[in-house]
């Protein structure tokens, strides 16, 4: 049973490898990609929008299957608002080592 729930987590995970916001993540993970970070979460809102708009057609008595729009919708928002901030953590850390680089490579 176990072997059998770690070969499926396995598969999802190279299937939602290819996702677009995971994609749009791992492009603002690399160095040249951390200065769009806090520019990508404004791609939060359209997927908050689009959850608001499915919670608002729910409870006026559309279909329930949108109910697994609103979960998509809301973790890719909760993805995209999270990363901002990380992009900034690791943006001031590399401009750290950079820095630190450039200063012992004058002193030698």
């Amino acid at each position: 049973m176990f072997r059998l729930i770690w070969a499926a987590s396995v598969r999802t995970h190279s299937i939602l490898n290819y996702a677009p916001t995971n994609l749009l993540i791992a492009a603002t993970r690399t160095r040249r990609g951390l200065r769009w970070g806090i520019p990508a979460m404004l791609l939060a809102i359209p997927y908050f929008l689009a959850a608001y708009w499915c919670v608002t057609t729910i409870e006026a008595g559309g279909p329930g299957w949108l109910n697994l729009l609103v979960l998509l919708c809301a973790w890719n928002t909760t993805k995209l608002t999270l990363n901002g901030p990380i992009t900034l953590v690791l943006l001031c850390g590399a401009l750290i080592r950079e820095s630190k680089a450039r200063r012992q490579a004058i002193s030698v």
